[in-house]
This record gives structure tokens, C-alpha cells and sequence, in this order.
């Protein structure tokens, strides 16, 4: 049935005719499949289209308003909460500061308050929930495991902590892995079956799209790149234990830490201004440049050499046709962007960046959010979330 809702839900096909030249179903079994999906509330009729000759076909439609996903993105220091319905559609959000070191128990609290605050007045039953984290995640556990800047948390079942208060399915994936479904499904990567999502923000990570679906390797792992070597003999510590990765010497952290020295530059004048008023962070870095500040726009210049350098790597082994990036410093600049495109085409190969398009974030900060809730949603209307729903209609009707 799944193939069925899919081409709905995609606008692919819209009545039964288009559904059977797609699916490449028998009429009769496609007739089938969308009676048991109506049944389940999922499709529904609509308008009437125009005839071909004979009977003119009616319209079938996802039922958005069926149910909603609660949808949450946790950075180390910012909360995004969202209420989303079955089209990925963020219906409402939020956003307020938190602090991973309080620990599991008390962040995630928080987390589920502020999203049952805003689904208290929305009429459909909460039918799943997607959260991001910024850390490692073991996707079949939905546990974070050994995660650098969430201490405490390691080993924490955040899935079962929500399915026990929502009653509803919970899936757990890092950060960055929901902005790469994020930009997917509904950002700048739509139609591209092979991308990479890079958010290069105070740590560095990536998301990995193959064959229009998120890759996450044997354990959920895939697309660390944070964690590669490219400055082995640096002794710049990573928050993992080792030296010389990319984000100790590209990262934001890295960039705030490299301040220190950047200051007493005597070209450093808007950057000296903005630091002593708005302190050391990314930002200020970021607004100095934005200024002409040379010291500023070189620190962030650089990092997109170094950063650039990893991503021609990535080109050259995966050969996508879309790079989106995210992240404060991935989107600080025109020139950041610029940079990081020259090093990619100056280490990559011809054939592998010929029609390779390399694009800033369009959906922002809001990836993550949006990508937490369509990993709900895809995963709700999958083989397994059908049968899921098929076996709860069956008990009810039981009952």
C-alpha cells in the first residue's frame, strides 16, 4: 500500500488511472490498496478531474489533518520545538535557550513540556515524534552513544523517555542527519537522489543522501566528517580525544579560541569593537566580516579552505550532485561559500563536479525542526507504520 500513498503524497499521480500507469499495479489491486487506505483515514476524494473520454476521475488527497508529529531539534545551547501534521507541514514552533549539561532528565522534560503546550489546543491525536540531538545517535536504539558535548547523556533512552509520556512512536537521530531530511523533503535538495548536507557551526558534521535516502551506515554513524584528520602534527585538541580534526581547526569553538590571538591584530578593528561589546562567539566574528573586517574574514576564509578540503574528499568517494550547507559559519558569507566551491574544484575530480552544485541552506535554522518531522511522518506512512496503524484499527474495531 505504501507505494500507493507515496505517489499521493507526492503529487505524482492523483486519481486511480495515473496511480496504475505509475505503480504499474493491476487496476483492481490498486482499487484495493486505496479502499484499505481510505479506510484508515489516510486518502481521501477530491475534486473531480478533467475527462479523457468516459467517466471524468476524481482526485485522491492525504489526509494532513489525521494526526500530528511533535517534532524537536536540540542544539547545546537552543531548543526548537515544532507541531507538524501529516504533509511535514510545521503547523507551529518555538524556539528558547537550553543547556545540554543539565543533563538528559531535565532537558528532555523541558522539551516535552514546551511541545504539549503548543499541540494543547490542536485537535488530532499526536501520532509520532521525531528529535534531533547533537551527537552521535545509534539509530536502532534512538540512544546517544559517547556523545562530546552531552555529558551525561550517554547511553540515555531518549526514545522510551517520550514514548512512555506521548504513548505514540519516537524516532532519534543526530542533528545534522535531520537537516540533510530536512533539506530533502522539503528544502533546495528535493530531486536529488545524491547530496550532502554539511553543517559547519561550532562542531562539523554531515548528512549523507544516497539514492534519495538518508544514509546512516551500520550503527548511524555515517557522515562524521568532523572527526577526519587533516592536521595530524596540530595541536589543536578535538572534543573527541584526538588532534587535527577538522572541526578542532575549523570549527566555530576553534575559530572563538583563535580570538585570543586574532585581537591583537592591529587590522582587527571591527572585530576588537564588536568582541568587546557583544563578547567572543561566532557571531561576533561573523558581523566583523560582514563589516570588512580582514582579520575576521580571514579566520572564516580559512576555515573554508580546510573545510573544503574534507568535502572535495567526500565529492571524489560519493559523487553527489548537490552539497547544502548549514550551520553559523557555513552561512556567515558570500565568500565563505565562494572559497569552500574553489576547493572542492581544485581537489575533486572533473567528471565528479560537472554538473555538482554546491548552495547555501535555504531553509536555515529550520532544517533540523523540519527534518525531525518529516522522519516522523515518513516513518508513520511506511510498510511498518501502515501495518502499525492496520493492527490498532483492527483491536478497536475488536473492542
Amino acid at each position: 500500500m505504501v507505494s500507493v500513498l507515496d505517489l499521493i503524497r507526492s503529487g505524482s499521480a492523483q486519481t486511480k488511472p495515473e496511480l496504475v500507469r505509475q505503480s504499474q499495479l493491476a487496476r483492481n489491486v490498486v482499487t484495493d490498496r486505496v479502499e484499505r487506505l481510505q479506510g484508515l483515514g489516510l486518502i481521501r476524494d477530491g475534486d473531480l478531474q478533467n475527462s479523457t473520454g468516459g467517466r471524468a476521475p476524481r482526485s485522491l488527497e492525504l489526509v494532513r489533518d489525521a494526526g500530528l508529529v511533535y517534532a524537536a531539534e536540540l542544539g547545546a545551547t537552543l531548543l526548537e520545538v515544532g507541531v507538524a501534521n501529516l504533509s511535514g507541514e510545521l503547523l507551529a514552533s518555538k524556539e528558547m535557550p537550553i543547556d545540554m549539561k543539565d543533563g538528559p532528565v531535565r532537558t528532555l522534560e523541558t522539551v516535552y513540556r514546551e511541545l504539549t503546550k503548543l499541540g494543547a489546543e490542536m485537535a488530532p491525536s499526536v501520532w509520532g515524534m521525531g528529535i534531533g540531538l547533537p551527537g552521535p545517535v545509534e539509530w536502532e536504539s534512538g540512544k546517544p552513544y559517547a556523545p562530546p558535548i552531552m555529558p551525561g547523556w550517554d547511553g540515555f533512552d531518549v526514545r522510551g523517555f517520550f514514548t512512555e509520556r506521548l504513548g505514540c512512536p519516537v524516532w532519534v537521530d543526530n542533528d545534522v542527519n535531520m537537516m540533510a531530511v530536512g533539506e530533502l523533503r522539503a528544502g533546495v535538495a528535493q530531486g536529488h537522489a545524491n547530496a550532502v548536507y554539511v553543517k559547519v557551526g561550532t562542531g562539523i558534521g554531515s548528512g549523507i543522501v544516497s539514492r534519495g535516502k538518508l544514509h546512516r551506515g551500520a550503527q548511524g554513524a555515517a557522515g562524521d566528517i568532523g572527526h577526519i584528520s587533516v592536521a595530524p602534527d596540530s595541536t589543536e585538541l578535538c572534543r573527541c580525544g584526538n588532534h587535527g580534526c577538522l572541526e578542532a581547526v575549523a570549527g566555530g569553538a576553534y575559530l572563538v579560541g583563535a580570538l585570543g590571538e586574532a585581537l591583537t591584530n592591529p587590522e582587527a578593528t571591527q572585530l576588537a569593537e564588536i568582541c568587546a561589546t557583544d563578547g567572543r562567539t561566532v557571531d561576533a566574528i561573523v558581523r566583523a566580516a560582514r563589516f570588512g573586517d580582514a582579520v575576521a574574514i580571514r579566520l572564516l576564509t580559512d576555515s573554508a579552505r580546510i573545510v573544503g578540503g574534507v568535502l572535495a574528499q567526500l565529492v571524489n568517494l560519493l559523487n553527489p550532485s548537490m552539497i547544502v550547507i548549514g550551520g553559523r559559519v557555513g552561512r556567515s558569507l558570500d565568500r565563505y561559500l565562494a572559497t569552500l566551491r574553489q576547493a572542492i574544484l581544485r581537489r575533486s575530480l572533473p567528471l565528479a563536479t560537472r554538473s555538482l552544485e554546491v548552495v547555501v541552506s535555504p531553509l536555515g535554522d529550520e532544517a533540523g525542526l523540519v527534518g525531525a518531522a518529516f522522519t516522523a511522518v515518513d516513518q508513520l506512512l511506511s510498510e511498518e507504520g501502515i501495518a502499525r496503524l492496520m493492527q490498532k484499527q483492527a483491536l478497536v474495531g475488536a473492542g
